[in-house]
């Protein structure tokens, strides 16, 4: 058993719990992040990308709707890298509620969220797929964040002020003693060892894993799983946000991304915190409901459909307790108070958009516990340092000018290397991901990181696979250095079948016309170039 010392442990590696590492190491507080899994593997990669401003919970929710504008401004500044500021559009259609909308604006006045209403001739020039059953359109400060470079953002700032992180260590119990935390005993599930972590303070950030880690004690957290499936199209649809101007529903939403576009989302109450599950019914219920916005929809490719799992809190007083009705407010439970216990804190629902705001007041209660009296600078930080100008041309100069900022983007402060590796061997510079841009000398630098374990973590790095071809070309293009990584064939292999796996699982559901004739060359590639054989490339 290896035993460690720290001040706070923080369980869960989502966007709050690196958010919390981040603030407790600016603060000057020791903290050890364990994750289950890799970062970002759960929820906080498994969304639409909304960043949102608060439009979409102004008529029902209004401290949601406060929050998230006040954070949409604060991560517009902090994490300008991670965020393309498209704007976000509320459509109102023929025969919506009027009523409804006299209560939306008067819900973003009163929370601070500015809107200017699009006229309508002016909307359709700019977004030709926008349905002519538009009567009224109006912009909100919405925008699109990307997961993983917001995440990895937070861990690399934690890291430069002390804070640390293990993933793939799974917590298997909380350690008690006379109603005070102790500690937490985790498994490293790499290397099979058992870790005792001594620590003040445990903070329960796991998500939709918050009430198993709270049951390790018997202590019972109201959490509802809510299950929400997306669809990924082939292109960039819209060039903003674009919502439907009525009561928040399913298939409501189209959000923009690089070069796709996602459509989401369903509402379905679920048992368990990893049921990411996708039929068909779900994916041709997203496509009829997105009819109303796109008329055209049926024409457009779908790469793949995936779903997330939304981590909502029900206090034990809530009347409303299906997924749609549940405030997205976020919780945070002293268990001191509700409990009697000491040292645990617990921080549930909430969203992304308010990741920040909830690691602040987690980190005000725990330096309020150990008495540590700095105050909180990540809404003023920014997480992305200045990057030498000179790296940044020379970037540019070698790979041009999207492929460059891109992987400045990716890199932030350790682009130098990856920029000066390509400069003594420009071969490294041609793409193995044409899709995103991925580098050979950023995937040969993403190997080199000890938490990269495995090929599903090369591509929540490099982003990988992650393009419209979904992996067909760059993961054979990426194979000689894989195989190197991974101490030969066989691992390599295996590693094949867990990322295509999980590729297949997201392609099947949408298995028709333009994306099934891609699947069938994927598989041609695979067994014919890559010699798999039929049983290995199942997923």
């Amino acid at each position: 058993m290896r035993e460690i010392d720290t001040q706070v442990v923080v369980i869960g590696g989502g966007a709050t719990g690196v958010g919390i590492l981040r603030d407790l190491s600016l603060r000057g507080i020791p903290a050890l992040l364990l994750e289950q899994g890799d970062l970002a593997h759960g929820t906080s990669s498994r969304f639409h990308g909304l960043l949102h401003s608060g439009g979409r919970y102004a008529v029902k929710d209004d401290k949601a709707a406060q929050e998230c504008i006040e954070e949409n401004k604060i991560l517009k500044h902090i994490a300008a890298h991670c965020i393309e500021d498209t704007s976000g559009w509320f459509v109102y259609l023929k025969g919506d509620d009027p009523n409804y909308l006299q209560l939306w604006l008067q819900g973003c006045a009163q929370a601070g969220i500015p809107v200017t209403e699009v006229p309508l001739e002016e909307a359709f020039r700019l977004e030709p797929l926008l349905s002519r059953q538009a009567t009224r359109v109006f912009e909100v400060p919405d925008a699109t964040v990307d997961g993983f470079k917001l995440l990895w953002a937070n861990v690399k700032s934690a890291e430069k002020y002390g804070g640390t992180y293990r993933t793939y260590c799974k917590v298997q119990s909380l350690w008690l003693e006379n109603g005070q935390i102790k500690g937490v005993y985790a498994e490293d599930l790499i290397t099979g060892e058992t870790l005792q972590v001594r620590s003040k303070i445990v903070v329960n950030a796991a998500g939709p894993w918050s009430a198993e880690i709270a049951a390790m004690s018997g202590f019972d957290v109201h959490m509802l799983k809510n299950r929400g499936s997306l669809l990924v199209f082939n292109q960039r649809m819209f060039n903003r946000v674009i919502n439907r101007l009525r009561t928040p529903g399913d298939g409501d939403i189209f959000v923009p991304h690089e070069t796709v576009t996602i459509l989401g989302t369903t509402s379905h109450t679920v048992d368990l915190p990893d049921d990411h599950q996708v039929d068909e019914q779900d994916v041709t219920y997203l496509i009829e409901m997105g009819k109303d916005l796109v008329e055209e929809i049926e024409q457009h490719r779908i790469v793949r459909a995936f779903a997330g799992i939304r981590p909502l809190y029900e206090s034990e007083e809530a009347s409303d307790h299906e997924g749609r009705g549940v405030s997205r407010n976020f919780a945070l439970i002293d268990h001191e108070k509700r409990d009697g216990v000491r040292g645990l804190v617990s921080i549930v629902g909430g969203k992304l958009t308010t990741y920040r705001l909830m690691a602040e007041k987690v980190t005000d209660w725990v330096a309020a516990k150990l008495e540590v009296h700095t105050t909180c600078r990540t809404a003023e930080e920014p997480l992305q340092n200045e990057l030498a100008t000179e790296v940044w041309n020379k970037a540019r100069q070698l790979l041009g000018a999207a492929a460059a900022d891109k992987m400045m983007e990716r890199l932030n402060e350790q682009a130098g290397s990856v920029v000066e590796a390509i400069a003594r061997q420009p071969l490294l510079g041609q793409f193995v991901c044409e899709c995103e841009m991925v580098t050979q000398a950023e995937v040969l630098h993403a190997l080199q990181d000890p938490a990269v374990h495995s090929l599903d973590d090369l591509r929540r790095q490099t982003r990988l696979g992650m393009g419209t071809c979904q992996g067909t070309y760059c993961t054979y293009r990426a194979t000689p250095m894989i195989q190197e990584a991974f101490g030969g064939w066989e691992r390599t292999v295996k590693e094949y079948q867990i990322l295509l796996g999980e590729r297949w699982r997201g392609i099947t559901p949408v298995l028709w016309g333009e994306q099934l004739r891609e699947s069938e060359l994927a598989r041609a590639l695979f067994l014919n170039v890559l010699d798999f054989k039929a049983e290995e490339s199942e997923g």
